[in-house]
């Protein structure tokens, strides 16, 4: 089965986008989106098994993917890296900065270490990615790049880290919009999202997990497939003159107030799914919503 993507094939033809965390979850979801609507990808991440893998099912369905393995937070990598992949494929019209990474822990448990480790893994990387693609191709011959958020409004308890470093990307977005224009800066910032990566998580945080969906108005998790569907259409010419936005996919759960206590009627929208080879987190397995 290909990708079932709402959007009119031939899209992205003769187009190169490159997108970091392409070896798992929503990168590898938008990676094989890119590709069914005629773009090449290059997939950049640590680890380059989970990369060929992705290649290899990219290949299958006639489509053209480069893998490259890179620390995102080594400058010295992000630089060959770049260069890389407009050696391998000319030009680089698109950049989807979706690596990234966290644990669950409380402000007064995280140590420096931890907190270095995951601020410049989402923020440090994000803005080495970016910049050396602005660099060394878009400030002279444009393009897009989408930037990875969170839910991060009004707070994020338990991965305080991490929504500080998410916050920071926010303020790199739209800093960028402006310096770097007319390259358009934009980001996504996904709630709870049924992705595999939840099954990596410890039991305590897992529970949590699968109590959430009845805090949520739409009443269910997104799936892979409706973040890459923003992505694409922020890389998209329907996006022409959109920059320096955050595009909330996240059900309106910070729209949820604590003083109004009903969250919706308890219906839920039909989850769009195009994405043939999605994985359903075990986490969620029988979970109202998932």
């Amino acid at each position: 089965m290909p990708y079932e993507s709402i959007f009119r094939p031939g899209l992205f033809a003769g187009q190169s986008v490159l997108v970091t965390g392409g070896g798992s979850g929503i990168g590898r979801c938008t990676a094989h989106e890119l590709v069914a609507l005629g773009a090449k990808v290059a997939l950049v991440g640590r680890k380059m098994e989970k990369l060929e893998a992705v290649a290899r099912e990219i290949a299958e369905v006639g489509g053209t993917a480069t893998t490259h393995s890179c620390d995102i937070r080594d400058e010295d990598a992000v630089r060959k890296t770049v260069t890389d992949v407009l050696a391998a494929h000319g030009r680089i019209d698109g950049l989807v900065n979706n690596a990234g990474g966290q644990f669950p822990a409380p402000l007064k448990d995280i140590s420096g270490k931890g907190w270095d480790a995951v601020v410049r893994n989402n923020l440090t990387g994000c803005f080495l990615m970016s910049r050396e693609v602005y660099n060394q191709t878009m400030a002279a011959n444009g393009g897009a790049m989408v930037n990875m958020l969170a839910d991060i409004w009004m707070g994020m308890p338990g991965m305080g880290h991490s929504g500080a470093s998410r916050g920071g990307i926010l303020n790199f977005t739209e800093t960028a919009a402006l310096e770097w224009a007319p390259v358009r800066v934009n980001a996504v910032a996904p709630g709870l999202i049924a992705s595999s990566g939840l099954d990596t998580y410890d039991e305590p945080f897992k529970k949590s997990i699968r109590e959430r969906p009845r805090q949520i108005p739409l009443r269910r998790f997104g799936t892979e497939s409706e973040v890459s569907a923003a992505i694409v259409f922020l890389l998209s010419p329907a996006a022409a003159f959109i920059s320096g936005v955050a595009l909330r996919i996240d059900g309106a759960v910070p729209n949820a107030k604590r003083i109004w206590p009903l969250v919706g009627n308890g219906g839920k929208t039909a989850a769009f799914n195009g994405f043939h080879l999605a994985a359903f987190p075990e986490v969620l397995k029988g979970v109202d919503g998932a």
